[in-house]
């Protein structure tokens, strides 16, 4: 029997994860158990590169736990843990750094999106350098996949070059990790501008109740030629048709000739989205309750994933140390 391939999958500690989350990775890890072994990553210290206000960090890492719980992340199957928990990473991260110069890391994209669109005049070195922790997080597993959206994509090349470097110089250690993109990458957010983000205040959260959707939704960017609801409609060009693609593709051709049409009204459409979004989230929403009652379980999951993560860290640096000749 063939081993299985690896995948290292995290996000930031930011709450409470929004449709954006789920449709561009959190649904994607889910559908990876059983076929991969995962690693699933709170990743705490990558919060530091852009602020250094940590008092919500342990508050957000729950509720974001209990999103990837009631999404159906498995932790018997894939470990959880917290990157703070498991030093390797800080070690691994400083290792990595001595392999890649500051020109490489300064023509990262998704950098440059980051300044420009959290307005930073003062970028830090930690800040510069998180695409290297990000790639220390990923070898330090000997990630093979990492499920991302396209934006994450660079990241990931930079993985892919330290890994090379180290083991060109150093010996073989790493895999070099491969991104495993989604159909549905991004998600554009309510305002139909950008992606989906809670600082913009563009996004319907998984843990809304069908109140706050239908709400959030009635605010939703649609085709601007659509003034009344008997004129025709460009639906390909529409926010809500593209939440219709994916939470209720199943009446998209209806709603599609509808809109074409005139006979349905943007109203009436933002209202049919908005049930299908609140019925897909409903069985979501009472798994998440469970563990709102249940804080204690929480604790067990990160326990127990951070004992079997920092197995799996110790004995990849045991190797990196014998390959550096580091003792």
């Amino acid at each position: 029997m063939s081993r299985k391939k690896r995948i290292l999958s995290g996000m930031r500690p930011t709450g409470k994860l929004h449709l954006g989350h789920y449709v561009g990775a959190l649904e994607n890890w889910v559908a990876l158990q059983g076929e991969y072994d995962n690693f699933h990553l709170i990743a705490d210290y990558h919060v530091l590169t852009t602020q250094l206000d940590t008092s919500d960090i342990e508050a957000n890492s729950f509720e974001m736990l209990k999103d990837w719980l009631a999404a159906g992340i498995d932790p018997d199957q894939s470990p959880i843990f917290r990157q703070s928990r498991i030093k390797e990473h800080a070690e691994l991260f400083l290792l990595l750094s001595m392999l890649i110069t500051t020109a490489r890391l300064e023509r990262n994209p998704t950098l440059k999106e980051q300044v420009r669109d959290m307005k930073i005049e003062n970028m830090t070195y930690g800040h510069l350098g998180y695409p290297v922790l990000q790639a220390a997080d990923i070898i330090l597993y000997k990630g093979e996949l990492v499920p991302v959206g396209e934006d994450q994509a660079p990241h990931v090349e930079i993985a892919r070059e330290l890994a090379r470097r180290f083991n060109t110089t150093f010996g073989e250690v790493f895999p070099e990790p491969a991104p495993k993109l989604t159909s549905f990458a991004r998600l554009p957010g309510l305002d139909g501008q950008t992606k989906m983000s809670k600082s913009l205040d563009n996004a319907i959260l998984l843990s809304d109740e069908p109140d706050v959707i239908h709400g959030r939704l009635r605010k939703a960017y649609t085709d601007p030629d659509k003034l009344r609801r008997n004129d025709p409609g460009h639906p390909d060009i529409c926010l809500v048709f593209t939440y219709h693609r994916r939470f209720n593709s199943a009446d998209t051709g209806g709603i599609r000739s509808g809109c074409e049409s005139g006979f349905l009204g943007c109203v009436d459409c933002k209202r049919i989205c908005g049930e299908a979004i609140a019925g897909q989230l409903e069985p979501f929403r009472e798994k998440r309750r469970y563990y709102d009652e249940h804080p204690g379980d929480l604790r067990t999951i990160l326990a127990d994933g951070e004992v079997r993560a920092q197995q799996v860290a110790r004995e990849t640096m045991a190797q990196v140390h014998e390959a550096m000749g580091l003792g």
